[in-house]
């Protein structure tokens, strides 16, 4: 996942809106959106080469997404997969599941933003291992450091805020910015370049490439009672949709 816009506790309708593009490699194999069979309690798409998620939630009350974090060298082969950390605290259970006392360190660079019913927390383990609470707001995140004010970062966030200020009434009308191929003249460019060779020094917010580019698309929304809803919308290679699967879930009370 390259880049995500969330809202926490920033509107009296909604307790979280967080949307993002997940952006790889085509070649690399993934399970759609579902329900797991274990837990059954998490929603989330799979990566089939290494097993974890890029992103879900958690009946139980709770909401992660990861993206890699520029800057810091190439990834190490041998460091665990880090949709592992994601996979182990979305689901409560594994050696990752306390984000207290988890090894960040045991993988590549990452950012991270944990959710639950009572609080959201950002992770990160570059240049050393951040837990921080974040407070109720509207945060951005790509694969810099957490509200970097990147182009294409400051332009989802503004959609998103646009959307909440006009009322947040259907999740579903933020995925045309999640489609935005413009390239934004406000803000500061990456001060690293991309560890993708396929990708644009300065990319969209949808990347369309046939190497690597924008799988999917991913809304989450949950209202103040609790209630929620989860949708990913998938595309090929040449950007052209290919698919999209919902599901709805019920957050304890916080």
């Amino acid at each position: 996942m390259c880049i995500m816009a969330m809202a926490w506790n920033a509107h009296p309708r909604w307790r979280l809106v967080l949307i993002g593009n997940r952006d790889e490699h085509h070649a690399r194999p993934a399970a759609p959106l579902a329900r797991w069979e274990e837990p059954s309690h998490l929603i989330a798409g799979r990566d089939l080469q290494s097993g974890g998620t890029w992103l879900g939630v958690s009946d139980q009350g709770r909401a992660a997404i990861v993206t890699n974090l520029r800057g810091h060298g190439d990834p190490q082969p041998h460091k665990a997969s880090r949709g592992a950390l994601v996979t182990d605290l979305l689901a409560g259970s594994g050696p990752y599941a306390d984000p207290q006392s988890a090894a960040l360190e045991d993988f590549n660079p990452f950012n991270f933003i944990l959710v639950t019913t009572e609080q959201a927390q950002f992770l990160t383990n570059r240049p050393h291992p951040v837990r921080t609470d974040l407070t109720h707001g509207l945060y951005g995140l790509s694969n810099g450091e957490l509200d970097a004010p990147w182009p294409k970062t400051l332009a989802l966030k503004a959609a998103l805020l646009d959307w909440l200020v006009a009322g947040g009434e259907d999740p579903a009308a933020l995925f045309p910015a999640l489609r935005s191929e413009a390239l934004p003249q406000a803000g500061i460019a990456p001060g690293t370049p991309s560890d993708v060779p396929a990708e644009a020094a300065v990319s969209p917010i949808f990347i369309r490439n046939p190497i690597y580019g924008t799988r999917c698309s991913t809304i989450i929304a949950v209202d103040a009672q609790g209630q929620g809803a989860i949708t990913e919308r998938r595309f090929d290679a040449d950007g052209a949709e290919s698919g999209e699967t919902s599901f709805t879930f019920t957050w304890p009370s916080a």
